[in-house]
Parts: structure tokens; C-alpha cells; sequence
């Protein structure tokens, strides 16, 4: 079975980088197929890697999946330290309006959408794709979770809150019935033309464009309606798997496809609160292992996979292999979590 590792994306998987983009088709916008802007990702990585940082500010950090025999990257995703501190960071709140009348013996609830920027200076996990032929034996939890682990080592680097945005319904066409409800009526460009405005960090136009007044659901369409804070069907496991992380949502979408806006507190996070420091030692203890993800403590040279650990100890039984793809020595102090 091939051993897969989480690694900080280098300037030389610009390439690698770029395939993944490209067969990630619309909706991911964070991460626009144009070599440039990849590159300038990539380059702000391994600034935010480098960095002396005491607070969440400016950084990104990235990160992809790698074969470590065949040196192949699989997938990749990434956390924003914090978001909103250059452009703001819109969403929809969705909120209720109350139209009462006693002499009618009317009283109307209305699902009401608000112009937000509630979530700034909130930790975004954003950039998550992994290769379909890499779709198997845990890697997607490896991938998504990796991110908490080096958030536990290092939380001084990030916000008390977390949030991902997940991708709202579209089909195979990219058409979002949200975006053909709304969004179409003020931008008059398709919905895969302002994702990637938005995903090339062009996002003044939104507060140019969207109407700035409260905006009654009952006015849209009854399929913009049915897809507010729904999901892409390829997005369910993705939900899914944070949601078993203590992520919830609390009523805020995507002002595009409607996707809901999830959030946990970081501290809360499951892969976070659980996971604890042991050392690595040489071997392989049969009794009583279930898989788990192990990182070292390190930061630039920050590299995570998935081993089958017994929880109840206070070391790690690794093989060798295992050792050399995490970059410690037997002895050295690595973080566990179970899957």
C-alpha cells in the first residue's frame, strides 16, 4: 500500500498544482487554473511558513498530498490565517423579518438575506481537492485533518475561530440555480465568470455590484430557494467529515452558490482537542492499534501521514519508512490523533 505524506507545497509542484486546479472544475474558486496567480500561492506558503509570527495575520499556509515513494502529489488544501484584514470577506447572514398585522391576523416569518462580514479575521480552511485516482484507504481524512494537526502545534499562528466554505449546488454544466436567482440579476456574467473574478482576489467588485439593502428569499425563485445553504453532491463526504469535527452552521451562505459557511471554535475541534505528544520509537506494536494521524512537531519541514498507533500509549511504534517520511528520529516527540 503507498505511503502518503502531507508536506508545505514547494515552488517545484507549480505544475502539479496546476493539473489539480484544472480537473477541479467550476466552484473551486480559491485556486483559479492560471499558472501566475498559482505561482503566487505557492510563494506566499513559503513566506507564511518562514515567517516569525505571534498572531494570525496575512499568512496562508498550503500543503499537498504526496506518493512518498513516486514523489506524485495527489491533492492538496489550505488554511487562511485570517481572513478579511486586506478585502472584506463577504457572506449572506440569513436572518428572519417579521410582517404582522392583528387586524388581518397575519404574522409572517420571511427568511431574510444580510450583506455580512461577521467572519473577519476568522482561519479559513479553503483549498481542498484531491486527485480521484487518490480517493481511497483515508487519504481525504489525512488531507483535510492534516491541517488541524500542525493548528494544534502551532495554534499562536491562527484564530479562535475556524470556518470553511463549502461548495453550493451546481451542475454538470456550472450552473448554479442560486447565482440564476440572484447574483445573475446585479453581475449579468455567468456564475463560473464571478468565481473566478472572485478566485483571481478581485473581490471589490461585490461591494460595487451587490445591492447593500436586506434581501427577501420569498422573491427568489422557488430553485434559488431549495439550494440556500445546500451542498454540491461531490461536497457531502467534505461536510460530512467536519461536521464529526464539531463544525456547524449558524446561518451564514455564500453571497455566489448559496454553500453554507461552517465554523467550529478552534480550540473544540475534534482532531485538535484530541490529539497529544508521544515520542516515536522504531517497530511495530500489533495489540490494539487503530489508525491514526501522526505529525512531527516541526513547522517549515512540517510533514504528516496516517499509521495505525495503539491509543493507549505513550509512544508511536514506527517503521522506518514511516520515520524518514516524517523526518524524525527514534526519540523525538511527534502528535497523534485517532481517525
Amino acid at each position: 500500500m503507498a505511503l502518503n505524506v502531507i508536506r508545505p507545497i514547494r515552488l517545484s509542484n507549480l505544475d502539479a498544482l496546476l493539473r489539480l486546479a484544472k480537473t477541479a472544475g467550476v466552484g473551486f474558486t480559491s485556486l483559479p487554473p492560471v499558472a501566475e496567480f498559482l505561482q503566487a500561492k505557492i510563494e506566499l506558503s513559503e513566506k507564511s511558513f518562514a515567517a516569525n509570527v505571534t498572531a494570525a495575520g496575512h499568512e496562508r499556509y498550503m500543503f499537498v498530498l504526496e506518493d512518498a515513494e513516486s514523489g506524485r502529489v495527489g491533492g492538496c488544501c489550505a488554511i487562511e490565517a485570517a481572513c478579511g484584514l486586506d478585502e472584506p470577506f463577504y457572506n449572506y447572514r440569513i436572518g428572519t423579518t417579521v410582517h404582522a398585522s392583528r387586524e388581518l391576523k397575519i404574522y409572517n416569518l420571511t427568511p431574510t438575506l444580510y450583506l455580512s462580514n461577521d467572519y473577519t479575521g476568522a482561519s479559513v480552511l479553503c483549498s481542498l481537492y484531491l486527485d480521484p485516482t487518490f480517493r481511497a484507504g483515508g487519504n481525504g481524512h489525512l488531507l483535510s485533518r492534516s491541517r488541524f494537526m500542525l493548528m494544534a502545534q502551532f495554534p499562536q499562528r491562527f484564530a479562535a475561530k475556524v470556518i470553511a466554505e463549502m461548495r453550493g449546488v451546481s451542475d454538470e454544466q456550472g450552473r448554479s440555480p442560486f447565482w440564476e436567482g440572484l447574483g445573475r440579476h446585479f453581475f449579468t456574467i455567468d456564475y463560473g465568470d464571478a468565481e473566478h473574478i472572485v478566485g483571481m482576489g478581485n473581490k471589490a467588485f461585490i461591494a460595487e455590484l451587490m445591492p447593500k439593502h436586506p434581501i427577501y428569499t420569498v422573491l427568489l425563485s422557488a430553485e434559488a430557494r431549495a439550494v440556500i445553504g445546500k451542498v454540491h453532491a461531490q461536497t457531502v463526504p467534505a461536510l460530512h467529515l467536519l461536521e464529526r469535527e464539531n463544525f456547524r452552521m449558524t446561518g451564514y451562505i455564500d453571497i455566489f452558490d448559496g454553500g453554507p459557511t461552517i465554523e467550529s471554535p478552534a480550540p473544540e475541534v475534534r482532531t485538535i482537542k484530541r490529539s497529544r505528544l508521544v515520542k516515536a520509537v522504531t517497530g511495530e506494536d500489533p495489540t490494539g492499534v487503530v489508525p491514526h494521524l501522526v505529525a512531527n512537531t516541526k513547522l517549515d519541514e512540517y510533514r504528516c501521514l496516517l499509521a495505525d498507533v495503539n491509543p493507549s500509549g505513550a509512544s508511536a511504534p514506527l517503521s522506518k519508512v514511516q520515520l524518514e517520511a516524517l523526518r524524525v528520529k527514534p526519540g523525538d516527540t511527534v502528535r497523534a490523533t485517532p481517525l
